[in-house]
C-alpha cells in the first residue's frame, strides 16, 4: 500500500508546500514544464464532464462547482466557469490565488471562495456543490487522507453532484516522487481508495493524445 512509502507525515506534506512555493505562477509552472498539453488536457475533460450534463440519470446541475488544487485557476478558467455560475478554488499556494485573480481577468468576480488548504486539512461546504473536480492532486496525499478528503467531498455534494479525479496512473504498483514529494499509484489501488470511501465509480476514461513519455492519466467519475 502507497501510505507505507510515507514514512514521516509531516515531513510529506511540508516537502510537497515548499516544492510549489518555488514553481512559477504560469500555466506551464502548473504542468511541470507541459504546458503545452493544456489544450489537448482542457478538451478531453470537456468530451468527459458532456455525458453529465446532458438529460438522463447521472444528470448533474451547474450552479457550483469545486476547483481542488487549482493552483492559479487553469481549469477554473477554461472547464468550470463556462459550465457553471460559481466556482470555488482550493489550493495550498497562496501565491497561486493571488496571481489567480489576474490570470481569471472579469470572470474572477464568479469565484465565490478561493481556500488556501491542503486537501488534508480542507472540508467541502456541506450540500454546495454539483461538481468536485480534483486533477493532479491526489498524488500529495497519504491514502487515509484520501479517503477521509473523498468522505468530506461525498458531504459537499448536491444530492445529484459527482466528484471527479483527473489523475497520473502508473502501469502497476505505486511510484514515490521525491522531487515534489507525490504518490503515484495504479488504477487498481485508486479504486481501492473509492471503494473505501463508499463512492461508486460512475465512469472512467483515458486521456488521449498525451506525451508517451508521461504516465497514463485517467478520469474518474464517482457519486
Amino acid at each position: 500500500m502507497s501510505s507505507n512509502l510515507v514514512e514521516d507525515e509531516t515531513q510529506f506534506y511540508c516537502k510537497a508546500k515548499k516544492y510549489w512555493k518555488n514553481i512559477p505562477a504560469t500555466v506551464d509552472g502548473m504542468l511541470g514544464g507541459y504546458g503545452h498539453i493544456s489544450s489537448i488536457d482542457l478538451s478531453g475533460s470537456k468530451k468527459f464532464l458532456q455525458r453529465f450534463l446532458r438529460d438522463g440519470p447521472y444528470k448533474i446541475g451547474t450552479l457550483h462547482a469545486l476547483d481542488c488544487g487549482a493552483g492559479i485557476g487553469r481549469i477554473t478558467k477554461r472547464l468550470l466557469l463556462p459550465i457553471f455560475k460559481t466556482v470555488d478554488m482550493v489550493d495550498i499556494t497562496d501565491d497561486f490565488l493571488s496571481k489567480a485573480k489576474a490570470y481569471l481577468g472579469d470572470e474572477a468576480k464568479r469565484i465565490g471562495n478561493f481556500y488556501c488548504s491542503g486537501l488534508q486539512d480542507f472540508t467541502p461546504e456541506l450540500n454546495r456543490y454539483d461538481l468536485i473536480w480534483i486533477q493532479w492532486v491526489i498524488g500529495h496525499l497519504t491514502d487515509v487522507h484520501l479517503v477521509e478528503f473523498l468522505k468530506r467531498c461525498k458531504a459537499g455534494l448536491q444530492p445529484n453532484g459527482i466528484i471527479v479525479i483527473k489523475d497520473n496512473m502508473t502501469q502497476e504498483g505505486i511510484i514515490m516522487d521525491d522531487v515534489d514529494s507525490s504518490i503515484c499509484r495504479d488504477m487498481d489501488v485508486v479504486r481501492k481508495l473509492i471503494r473505501q470511501a463508499d463512492l461508486s465509480v460512475l465512469a472512467q476514461e483515458k486521456q488521449e493524445n498525451f506525451p508517451e513519455e508521461i504516465y497514463n492519466v485517467f478520469s474518474i467519475a464517482m457519486r
